[in-house]
């Protein structure tokens, strides 16, 4: 490693948690979800965290979804920083269809077959929407970009499980891709050193500072939100 510069830092957050649905069972807009108080702990833990190690961020930047941007604020505020943030659109989470249009026996496969494993990403689709093939295709220019700005040293992105998992596969693998299968606590935190040349090193993923060793876990987001779906839908039958 003698003589080679140093990489730079991201620091990749999912948004914390929030709710979907209302209590009556209809879903809330997913464009304006606020954060719950569960969410804003995990935002609060996670920026207490970066205060406690010292991490000084140069830039901070969210899909511009409020989930994201709400986050980002609590981060900052809990770290003691003032930045302000940025916004890119291409890097807003998978965009689902509408719930109402999917048949009872779909059910199933249009919430968690986009999270599946398989090397076939076209077909994958999101609640009925955009495909996981087509969340690449505006995710990963954009993040392109952001590693060629010369502009951060540590860099705060806030974003999404969906766009982080495509986000990471692209840091690990090199290429196009889309880790399914890896979870994205809410409020996580994942590290990426960026050097040059698409020199990439992953050194941290899904560390959630509200519970380290993910004691109180046993699905995924998307199966909980499978469930809370059924059991709301049940209801209102």
């Amino acid at each position: 490693m003698s003589g080679k510069q140093p990489r730079r830092r991201i620091y990749l957050m999912r948004h914390g948690s929030v709710d979907y649905f209302h209590a009556d069972g209809s879903p809330l807009p997913p464009l304006t979800v606020p954060l719950n108080e569960a969410g804003r702990t995990q935002a609060d833990a996670a920026g207490a965290l970066y205060a406690q190690c010292g991490v000084r961020f140069d830039r901070v930047m969210t899909s511009g979804l409020n989930r994201t941007t709400e986050t980002a604020r609590r981060v900052l505020a809990a770290a003691d920083q003032q930045i302000e943030t940025e916004t890119e659109p291409a890097l807003e989470e998978i965009r689902g269809g509408r719930l109402s249009d999917i048949a009872p026996d779909q059910v199933e496969a249009a919430f968690l077959g986009a999270f599946q494993a398989g090397d076939d990403l076209e077909p994958r689709r999101f609640l009925g929407g955009e495909s996981v093939g087509e969340l690449l295709d505006r995710v990963l220019p954009a993040f392109e970009r952001i590693l060629r700005r010369d502009d951060w040293t540590t860099l705060l992105l806030v974003l999404h499980g969906g766009v982080n998992r495509a986000l990471l596969a692209r840091a690990m693998t090199g290429g196009r891709g889309f880790f399914g299968r890896l979870e994205q606590l809410p409020a996580c935190i994942n590290i990426i050193d960026v050097g040059i040349e698409d020199d990439l090193v992953v050194r941290t993923v899904n560390l959630a500072p509200t519970q380290w060793l993910h004691q109180n876990e046993s699905l995924t987001t998307m199966e909980k939100l499978l469930a809370q779906y059924r059991r709301l839908d049940a209801a209102r039958r």
